[in-house]
Parts: C-alpha cells; structure tokens; sequence
C-alpha cells in the first residue's frame, strides 16, 4: 500500500533536548511517532497500524524500542500490540493505554488515565484524558510536543465514534490551551481535506490562505504538513475557531434551526458541517493556491 507521504518528516528534537520524535508513515496514512529518549537511547512507539516498519527504522537506526504509548483502542492504533504479540515481541516491553479501555489493549503493562504519567527512558510524559472521538483516549506531552492521536489532526478534529461533541470540544479547548509552540503529532496525515473544508467555512482567514498554500506545496513535494503547531491549529483549525463571526455565520446558515449560543453548540454544528462532506465538491481552483 503506497503511503500519501513519500519523503517523512525529519527527525527532530523537543525543547529540553531530552526526547528525539521520528515519523514512520504506515499503512495508507497513518504516522507512527517514534518518541525516543536521548540520553538512553530507549524507544516509544506512539500507536500504529502494524508493527515491521518500526521494527525496521529501529533496527536501522539503532534504537531501542521498549516501550508503547496507545492513546485509543482502534485498530490501526493498536495493530501494532496485535503483531508484537504474534511475533513473541510484547513479553518485556512497557504498554501504557487507557485505563478505561484497558481490557482493549494488548500486553498493557501501564493503565494510565488524566494526570497520571508514562515514561520512556528518562523522559516523561504527562497524560490527558482526550475523549469525544472514542471512549478513554488519552494523549501525551512532553516539552513542546504533543501525541494526540485521532483527537486533533491538522486542521481538524476525529469523528465522534462516542462523543458526544461537548466530550470534544472540552477535549480540543484542552489541548488549545497548550503553549503555542506545543508541536501537533497526530496520527493522520489528513490536512489537504480538512483545509477544504475550513476554506468552506472561513474563507476571509488570511492564515487559513497562507497555509492553503504552504500545505498544498509541501504535499506536491511528498513532504508530510505534520507536526503543525498548537498556535498554527488556533489560528486555521475551525473546530477550535468557534469565536470567528464567519466561521459562526456558516454553521448557522447550515443549521438555522439550531441553537448556537455557546462555543460547544458551535463546535458541534461544525463537525456536522464536515460530515455532510459538501466539502468535497469545492475545486482547488477555488482555493488560495
């Protein structure tokens, strides 16, 4: 299966120096986050479809993996624990996942819930209860960046498996209120749709334009548009703009009946929005490109 990103993100390093990220496209479009512990070498696999291609970037770069963050329970985020499993390599690694989910996690060693904290060497994560794409998803911070799995993607927001919205919109106005320069590890390389649809609903955003453009070069080149930061997902991302007049004029105009008083209500009618995929039929001719 040929993966939409052909030339990953380069591997980087977080604030303190402490955490070395690498991305491992998987699958069609899934990103495999490699966190890796730079005193002792010591690697965490942030979820994944299936588990060859991280056995493989480890085995090439000599790290080694002992250690799963799971932030949910689906199977491209679990997929990876499936196949250790099969392979005999489970038995010995640290599993962290949610506690609320956790007889949905294979091999987990670690439950962990709001608060609580998972580690990787010497690097330490703290762990958010990241709920309203599926029950007891959690993510992961540490220094200036952020494993969030299906909940935020650039630019957009998973679909409400569980919910309910006011369940995600707590969870994205959370993750918002990280520093500015927090770097957005999702799990999807989806940002191309997701800017279609934010265009459709704020289209007199000059940062929105001014991604439009950087997203759609980047992609022509094989680049990923991940890691995006938490200030570039306040200033583009309409499912946390729930303060923007144009963003508020097109989900009412959408949903006239509906009422759109407080910033949840507004959330939620913007993720109903998407889900009509109207979207879709919006020509790149259209677009700031």
């Amino acid at each position: 299966m040929e993966h939409v990103v052909t030339k990953p993100t380069p591997p980087f390093t977080t604030s303190s120096g402490a955490l070395e990220v690498h991305q491992i496209p998987a699958w069609k479009d899934n990103l495999v986050w490699l966190a890796v512990c730079a005193e002792t070498r010591e690697a965490a696999a942030v979820d994944g479809p299936e588990a060859q291609s991280v056995l493989d970037y480890c085995a090439a770069k000599g790290l080694s993996l002992t250690t799963i963050l799971n932030t949910h329970t689906h199977m491209d985020h679990v997929g990876i624990n499936h196949e250790l499993k099969r392979l005999g390599k489970l038995d010995g690694l640290r599993v962290f996942g949610p506690r609320r989910k956790a007889s949905d996690v294979p091999g987990l060693t670690d439950p962990v819930d709001d608060g609580d904290a998972a580690t990787v060497g010497r690097v330490r994560f703290e762990v958010l209860l990241t709920e309203g794409h599926i029950d007891g998803h959690v993510s992961y911070v540490h220094d200036d960046v952020v494993f969030c799995g299906d909940t935020l993607f650039g630019a957009g927001c998973g679909y409400l498996f569980d919910g309910p919205p006011e369940k995600m919109h707590a969870s994205l106005t959370r993750l918002m209120a990280l520093d500015p320069s927090t770097r957005v590890c999702c799990a999807h390389e989806y940002t191309e749709d997701n800017l279609r649809f934010a265009w459709s609903v704020e289209p007199d955003n000059d940062a929105l334009a001014a991604r439009i453009r950087d997203v759609w070069a980047l992609r022509a080149r094989g680049e990923c548009s991940i890691p995006s930061t938490v200030g570039v997902e306040r200033a583009t991302n309409p499912f946390v703009r729930h303060q923007s007049a144009t963003v508020r004029a097109a989900v009412a105009a959408a949903w006239p009946d509906r009422d759109l008083a407080e910033p949840a209500a507004v959330f939620a009618a913007t993720r109903a929005l998407k889900d009509t995929k109207a979207y879709k039929s919006i020509a790149d001719d259209a677009l700031p490109i």
